[in-house]
């Protein structure tokens, strides 16, 4: 059975008494401002009271699960920032605030009236997170930059898929994911500066640094080869064996046999002892120049039976080997189950919706769910009037369309 967790809006968390205000819209601020807030800060986003956070619009049969997902633990300030008065209340709530994230293009939030030094003349500890696509310098700085441009310019898409196919992209957000993990690190180290004594400062945050980083020692290895790295499809082009392979009845199974002592005992296992001392699989080097006679018989042994026979013999062998499972069958492995990998949470328009869990989990401070994803303007009130706002003003500032309750 999945889990099933209640919010606790009482629950406290490591990062309690930190305040974070999210400029930012769809994912890669969203992804650094859900963990921080999944840790205990306080994170307000600021959305346009018409349309809110677009990710409000990737919805699912009417329901906007990313936003769901992705805002849990947040709360909603909708405000006009094209109004002189609404932006008078964000550098209220910003001298109040230790983190800022924003996306805009460079210079936008210099021409709202809110760049990093008036900030920082203000609120010399703010930590300011800047996403763009190609960073805040450079020849590209003003071009738009969604994850898809990244993806495709770092190197990852041509490295992606197969020899004798299109370069492939992600069929996800990879590099907002990979931004936003980069971001929330980032912004631990900034509020440890400041803890020591130090000034808030501008964390530069462009999504193709980050996963230019996951693509490992590319420059290094085409600097010494010379050579382009090929396309290998579920193959891998530093070990062997390690792909998917079909089952009998047309289940996957994946296998990555990366060290020696794996190899062997997976070539043991099925019944191939000879290939352990066969010169052209004695050695990772020697399975890499002969990949496709090194896998022939693990994929026919696999062909031969089914997944659960195949897991049987490997799991008994302890080999390296897991099902690719599609959603629906990971919700229902055990170990995804028992752990809480994923967990349903009540929702007032679904009655529940199933999210990921908190990572990483934290032996004596983990983080908890205590905020469902908010409305839009859900907590305008409680915010402005925390800042000492009067139920006058705020009529105010309703009648001149500066916020949204």
């Amino acid at each position: 059975m999945i889990q099933y967790i209640e919010f606790d809006p009482t629950a406290k968390a490591p990062l309690a008494g930190i305040r974070v205000v999210d400029l930012s819209r769809l994912v890669a601020g969203n992804m650094i401002s859900l963990q921080l807030a999944d840790h205990g800060a306080e994170v307000i986003k600021i959305e346009d009271p018409d349309k809110g956070d677009p990710l409000r619009a990737w919805r699912t049969k009417g329901q906007s699960l990313h936003w769901k997902v992705y805002a849990r633990n947040k709360k909603s300030l909708a405000i006009n920032l094209r109004s002189a008065v609404a932006k008078q209340a964000l550098h209220d709530l910003l001298d109040t605030t230790q983190v800022l994230i924003e996306n805009f293009r460079p210079g936008t939030l210099e021409s709202m009236g809110f760049a990093p030094d008036v900030l920082h003349a203000r609120n010399p500890g703010l930590i300011i997170v800047r996403v763009t696509g190609f960073g805040q310098d450079g020849p590209y700085r003003d071009r738009p930059g969604f994850g898809t441009l990244v993806e495709a310019m770092s190197g990852f898409a041509s490295k992606n898929g197969y020899a004798d196919r299109p370069p492939l992209l992600p069929p996800l957000a990879l590099a907002d994911m990979v931004a936003g993990l980069y971001g929330a690190y980032s912004v631990m180290i900034a509020l440890r500066e400041v803890e020591k004594g130090g000034k808030g400062q501008v964390i530069d945050l462009p999504l193709l640094d980050p996963i230019v980083s996951i693509l490992g020692p590319e420059a290094a290895i085409y600097r010494v080869s010379g050579e382009l790295s090929p396309r290998t499809g579920s193959r891998s082009i530093t070990t062997s064996p390690r792909n998917t392979f079909r089952t009998k009845e047309g289940r996957y199974i994946a296998i990555s046999a990366s060290i020696q002592a794996m190899s062997e005992r997976l070539m043991r296992a099925v019944g191939r002892d000879d290939m352990i001392t066969d010169p052209r699989f004695r050695t990772n080097t020697d399975r890499l120049a002969h990949v496709e006679e090194c896998e022939a018989p693990i994929a026919d042994f696999i062909a031969a039976r089914t997944l659960a026979e195949n897991m049987a013999v490997f799991e008994a062998a302890e080999v390296t080997a897991t099902p690719v499972y599609d959603i629906d069958q990971f919700l229902d492995d055990p170990h995804v189950q028992a752990r809480g990998v994923i967990v349903e949470a009540p929702d007032a328009e679904a009655g529940s919706v199933l999210m990921h869990n908190i990572i990483p989990r934290l032996s004596e401070t983990p983080g908890k769910l205590r905020l469902p994803a908010p409305d839009l303007g859900q907590h305008t009130r409680e915010i402005l009037t925390g800042l000492g706002y009067t139920d006058e003003q705020l009529a105010a500032l309703v009648s001149a369309g500066a916020i949204k309750e």
